[in-house]
């Protein structure tokens, strides 16, 4: 079995695991495939900790669970020096936090303040965390996986914009279809039932074909015309060069030139997985809204009209010439 075939092997098992989220499963190998970041948004209940459990276990990843509460400080997350006494001798040691993990869940993010969120700036960047002037590496299978409840707002915090920007795509999840929700039924009382328990399939997927698929996709050609054009979508966002004057009355601030780059990266990973040579503009649409909408900010004329963020990719989509 190749490095596709294991990987489309993987969405496949997620997909058994987790009903009715099909499209959640493939972003969320997407952005594993391009060594981004995922915020999700949804209400509870939906899947999102089932599925991160399924994507750590056919890793074989460690999976760590963080609960953000408005009372957790920055070394609940990073850890610190702790003082031990060894054979009467005094000495600091450092206690990694829960962040020295492979998949990391970051469950309700905008609970904690902002002092607080601003604990994940340097290792979702630079995959490296810093205490006490000592830097402390992660492993090359790295992921922050945060959900936030688009309705309870109630002592919650607004994310920074600087940590936002770092997320390589934004999720929104639905319910999912009658038909899909039948099956989730007769899914957990086949698991529930200790009679015949379910087979659990064995991982298999290996860290090592995660970093070579790494490699095609990096090496997966681009044309200048596609990097063109994705970065006048990136460039369209922001109010001095939007398409049209309704559009400039709704954006407020647009993407920065991370928003390209993250673009580029799920766009090639998209055309990978699709196995296609090259990217063409099919592979950028496909991505461009997950990529693009958590750095849209909005305008109050926006707000005040209901106009969400989601519409404004779309309608930059429609607008953007598409390279002949």
């Amino acid at each position: 079995m190749n490095t596709h075939d294991s990987v489309v092997t993987l969405i496949d098992r997620l997909k058994s695991d987790v009903l009715g989220q099909e499209q959640l499963i493939e972003q969320l190998v997407l952005a594993l495939l391009s060594d981004g970041h995922v915020l999700i948004e949804s209400l509870p209940g939906l899947a999102k900790t089932r599925t991160v459990k399924r994507l750590a276990h056919h890793l074989e990843a460690q999976m760590r669970r963080i609960q953000f509460t408005p009372d957790l400080l920055p070394s609940d997350l990073t850890g610190s020096e702790v003082l031990h006494y060894t054979n009467g001798v005094q000495s600091l040691a450092f206690e990694p936090g829960p962040l020295f993990g492979n998949l990391i869940l970051a469950d309700e993010i905008n609970r904690a303040p902002a002092k607080v969120q601003s604990a994940l700036l340097e290792v979702m960047e630079e995959r490296q965390i810093t205490v006490s002037g000592a830097t402390h590496r992660m492993d090359d299978l790295f992921m922050v996986l945060a959900t936030q409840n688009p309705i309870e707002q109630e002592g919650t915090y607004p994310l920074p914009e600087a940590q936002m920007d770092r997320f390589l795509m934004k999720l929104v999840l639905d319910y999912p279809s009658h038909e899909h929700e039948c099956d989730m039924l007769r899914l957990v009382r086949s698991e529930q039932d200790n009679e015949s328990p379910q087979p659990v399939s064995a991982p298999d997927f290996q860290p090592g074909i995660l970093l070579a698929a790494r490699r095609e996709i990096v090496r997966l050609f681009v044309s200048p015309k596609i990097d063109q054009y994705l970065v006048s979508l990136v460039q369209s966002t922001r109010p001095a060069l939007a398409p049209d004057a309704t559009l400039r009355g709704w954006l407020d601030t647009g993407a920065s030139p991370r928003g390209a780059i993250a673009l580029d990266r799920a766009a090639r990973a998209h055309a990978w997985l699709h196995q296609q040579p090259h990217v063409t503009p099919d592979n950028v649409r496909a991505v461009a809204l997950p990529v693009l909408r958590h750095r849209v900010r909005l305008s109050y004329d926006a707000i005040a009209d209901g106009v969400t963020e989601d519409q404004i990719v779309d309608r930059l989509l429609d607008q953007v010439a598409i390279p002949a």
